[in-house]
C-alpha cells in the first residue's frame, strides 16, 4: 500500500499527541514548584504584589458615577462589559491623602466569594516572579494596611510586599460602604 500525504499527516499527528500526553503525565519539575507569581502593583512609593490568583482582571481607569451616600473612598460604579463594578479608591480606604488621578493609575479587580469589586492602585508593575528563598514572614508597613500584608519577598535592595486582595474583601470594614 502506497503512504498518501494524508496517512503521513495522519501519522506525524498521533505522534505528537503521544508525546503530548506522556509529557503531561510526568512530574511537575521541582525547579517551577520554587517560584512564586503575583501581580505587582505600587501605592505611593510601596511596591506590593498580589497574589496571581486574588486578581481577576486589571482594568484601566473606567469613567464611573458616584453613589451617593457612601464612603469617601467608594469612588463609584462603573459599566464593566455590562457588569456593574464598585470602584474602591485604596488610599481612601487606609486612610491615607488620595493621589490625584494619574494615568499609570489602574484598577485591580477583585472576585471573592460573591464581592466583586474594583480597588484603585498607583501602578501596575506586572507580573512579578520570585523564588522561595527570596520570601519571608516579618513585615514593617503601617497598621492600617498590615492586615492585608502577607509576608514580602527581599530581591537585592527591592522589597515587595505581598498585599492579599482576598483579605481585604474579607475585611468588614471594607464592607461598611455606607454613611
Amino acid at each position: 500500500m502506497v503512504e498518501t500525504s494524508q496517512n503521513v499527516a495522519f501519522e506525524i499527528l498521533v505522534d505528537i499527541e503521544r508525546r503530548s500526553s506522556a509529557a503531561s503525565s510526568m512530574p511537575r519539575s521541582e525547579q517551577s514548584e520554587r517560584f512564586w507569581t503575583g501581580v505587582g502593583f505600587r501605592l505611593n512609593k510601596v511596591q506590593y504584589v498580589a497574589p496571581l490568583k486574588e486578581v481577576a482582571e486589571i482594568l484601566s481607569m473606567p469613567g464611573f458615577t458616584k453613589v451617593p451616600g457612601a464612603r469617601s473612598w467608594v469612588k463609584g460604579l462603573a459599566n464593566i462589559r455590562g457588569t456593574l463594578l464598585p470602584i474602591m479608591d485604596l488610599h481612601g480606604f487606609l486612610g491615607r491623602k488620595a493621589i490625584p488621578s494619574m494615568r499609570s493609575q489602574r484598577i485591580l479587580v477583585i472576585n471573592h466569594n460573591g464581592i466583586h469589586s474594583g480597588v484603585m492602585v498607583d501602578e501596575v508593575l506586572g507580573l512579578q516572579h520570585f523564588d522561595d528563598s527570596e520570601r519571608r514572614e516579618d513585615v514593617n508597613d503601617d497598621e492600617a494596611i498590615l492586615p492585608y500584608v502577607k509576608g514580602a519577598f527581599t530581591r537585592g535592595e527591592e522589597e515587595w510586599k505581598v498585599f492579599s486582595p482576598f483579605a481585604l474583601a474579607e475585611s468588614p470594614s471594607f464592607m461598611q460602604v455606607a454613611l
